[in-house]
C-alpha cells in the first residue's frame, strides 16, 4: 500500500483490504449466530457503506434482505452538523428486525436522527453495524452493536469513505498523513 493524494491531500495506508475482510467475515458470524431464523434487514446508509454493506450482507449465513437510505452530513474532511435524507426509506420495517449499516460513526448526529426515524416506523428492534466508530468523537447516546474497528477522531478514506466523492473504490482505508502519528 502507498500513499494516495485526493485534492492536495495525502493519505497513507491505515487498514488493510484483508484486515477488514476479516473483521466483516467476523460480524457476519455474529449476526447469523444472533438472526438464525428471524430474516433480519440490513439497512445500508449510502453511499459510504455501500462497500461495507455488500461484503456483510454477503457473509450473514440466515436468510435476511437488504435495503437502502442515503443520508448526507459531511462536507469536505468534516461533518457539517447538518443530516439531510436524500433517499428516504421504501421499506415496510414495522414488526421487523432493522440492522442500519453504516461505514462510520463519528459524532452519531446522522445515526442518531435516522434510528429516530426508523422508530416511527415501529421495526420489533433496531440495532447498529458499523465499519469504523470514532468513540471520542461521540456527541450522542448512541452506541453501535457491531463494530469493525474502533479508531480516532481522524479523517479516512476508501472502502466507501469519500472526500468529496473521491477515492470511496480504494480496497483499503487511508488517514490524512498528517494526522496519521
Amino acid at each position: 500500500m502507498e500513499e494516495v493524494t485526493y485534492n492536495g491531500l495525502t493519505f497513507k495506508p491505515y487498514i488493510t483490504r484483508e484486515r477488514i475482510q476479516e473483521r466483516i467475515r467476523e460480524i457476519g458470524r455474529e449476526i447469523t449466530k444472533e438472526y438464525k431464523g428471524r430474516k433480519p434487514l440490513l439497512l445500508c446508509v449510502l453511499n459510504g457503506a455501500f462497500p461495507f454493506a455488500s461484503e456483510l450482507f454477503l457473509n450473514v449465513d440466515t436468510d435476511a434482505e437488504i435495503a437502502f437510505i442515503r443520508l448526507k452530513s459531511y462536507e469536505g474532511t468534516s461533518s457539517s452538523g447538518v443530516v439531510k435524507e436524500v433517499m428516504g426509506l421504501t421499506d415496510n420495517v414495522s414488526g421487523r428486525p432493522v440492522i442500519v449499516v453504516e461505514d462510520i460513526v463519528d459524532t452519531g448526529k446522522t445515526i442518531q436522527r435516522l434510528v429516530e426515524r426508523l422508530r416511527q416506523e415501529n421495526p420489533s428492534e433496531i440495532r447498529i453495524a458499523t465499519l469504523l466508530f470514532k468513540p471520542e468523537s461521540l456527541r450522542t447516546d448512541i452506541n453501535p452493536d457491531y463494530v469493525g474497528f474502533s479508531i480516532p477522531p481522524k479523517f479516512i478514506i476508501g472502502f466507501g469513505l469519500d472526500l468529496d466523492g473521491l477515492a470511496r473504490n480504494l480496497k483499503d482505508i487511508y488517514v490524512l498523513k498528517e494526522q496519521a502519528d
